[in-house]
């Protein structure tokens, strides 16, 4: 008897050390939300990658882009629930204010001092950024070869109108469908109130020039300025395929574009994977916008996104070493670089992307010709709710282009 009762202490007190040990390696598992759906079978392989390492489990969930998801809805959605991921994304200053009472200041992180672009506010870092990104008008080298256009010379609306009224006429000679390849349907308002948006805002401005955010966020509307960006919406509708235009999502205008269908294409080195995944094999690189009559040479040239911790979080420090290490590891930086196609925020990271519009960033930004993104500075209502479905309504020839001024001139009045 005496034997039995030592035996079952004996397994009583290993089946204790044993559920002692798996509780302890058993760590919390921590949620992540990003808006960056192209990235996402990148970040969901590397998040596996670094769960097996760690020993801590993450989940990824990426929301907009043509996924048909608004970032901000769900973040609200989640916190009413009480289930706010552990590291989300805001895109800028508006972001912020709205998510202010929840983010980690961290400042004091090891990643701080290894970029220039991290999210401030009040002398403290609060956003780690998730690359440097850039976009102009992409465009196809050999098709512009075979047109006569010389890239170089793009960098004024005139130029513009005369380039592509050229190759417009030389479409079946050269195989496409438009001459450029442009989205502005109802859930493509990030293309056109996000990023089209922006050329009013800065282009030909110094770099971090808020003149004119300022004037339009005070009710005050450059009638001249806005009257050649009309011009210049109007050029690029006009010359963009209609489906794709006023009905297309993101897969349909890159890949208009990556297969050689569309002479340009309005996006950003985000797309580098896609045109991977396509197989486009031609010369491409980045032309300015060229928005106004007088010349502007250079790209919109930024941190998209900041990744920041949820401070009511009870796993940041495992939150902590998802950021860091995708700093300092071999596998973060492989992850960012090699297979996100991003360009690295971090001056440590010495891999550069293969893609071909990442490298044309990455040239424009080494001759210091870059513009600010300055569209963050309004809100996500604003653009997505007020300004989105005018350029919408422009698209499909609901409104013309006087209808559109005047649209766009009482929104930002409304801003007073």
């Amino acid at each position: 008897m005496k034997r039995i009762l030592i035996v079952l202490l004996v397994l009583i007190l290993s089946a204790g050390i044993f559920f002692s040990c798996s509780k302890e390696n058993n760590k919390a598992p921590i949620t992540m939300m990003q808006n960056k759906p192209e990235i996402d079978a990148a970040l969901q392989a590397y998040g596996k990658i670094w769960t097996g390492k760690s020993g801590t489990e993450i989940t990824i969930k990426s929301v907009g882009g043509s996924t048909g998801a608004d970032l901000g809805q769900q973040l609200r959605a989640d916190y009413a629930a009480g289930e706010m991921p552990d590291i989300f994304i805001i895109a800028g200053v508006e972001d912020y204010k709205e998510w202010e009472s929840i983010i980690l200041d961290l400042s004091d992180e090891a990643w701080v001092e290894k970029t220039s672009v991290a999210f401030t506010k009040d002398g403290k870092v609060f956003g780690f950024p998730v690359a440097v990104e850039g976009w102009g008008m992409a465009y196809n080298a050999d098709i512009l070869a075979k047109a006569g256009v010389n890239p170089a010379g793009l960098t004024t609306i005139g130029a513009y109108k005369t380039a592509c009224a050229k190759i417009d006429s030389m479409k079946a000679e050269l195989g496409l469908d438009s001459v450029i390849s442009m989205a502005a349907s109802a859930d493509m308002g990030w293309v056109t109130a996000h990023h089209n948006f922006n050329s009013l805002l800065s282009n030909g401005l110094p770099y971090g020039d808020l003149s004119v955010v300022n004037d339009l966020l005070a009710g005050k509307v450059d009638k001249k300025r806005l009257s050649e960006y009309a011009d210049w919406v109007e050029l690029l509708f006009n010359y963009a395929d209609k489906t794709v235009l006023t009905t297309g999502n993101y897969d349909s205008q890159v890949g208009a574009f990556a297969t050689g269908k569309a002479a340009f294409l309005h996006q950003g080195n985000w797309t580098d994977p896609n045109m991977a995944s396509a197989n486009a094999t031609f010369d491409m690189a980045f032309a300015p916008h060229g928005s106004m009559s007088t010349p502007t040479e250079g790209i919109f040239v930024a941190a998209p996104s900041f990744y920041v911790i949820n401070k009511e979080s009870k796993n940041i420090k495992a939150a902590k070493q998802f950021l860091n290490d995708m700093v300092f590891t071999d596998e973060g930086n492989n992850y960012m670089v090699n297979e996100a196609g991003m360009i690295p925020a971090y001056s440590n990271v010495t891999l550069n992307p293969a893609g071909k519009l990442s490298k044309s960033v990455q040239e424009w930004a080494a001759a210091g010709k870059v513009y600010s993104w300055s569209q963050y500075y309004f809100t996500n209502d604003f653009r997505d709710q007020s300004l989105a479905p005018i350029y919408n309504q422009f698209a499909n020839g609901s409104i013309g282009k006087v209808e559109f001024i005047r649209y766009m001139t009482e929104a930002f009045e409304g801003l007073k």
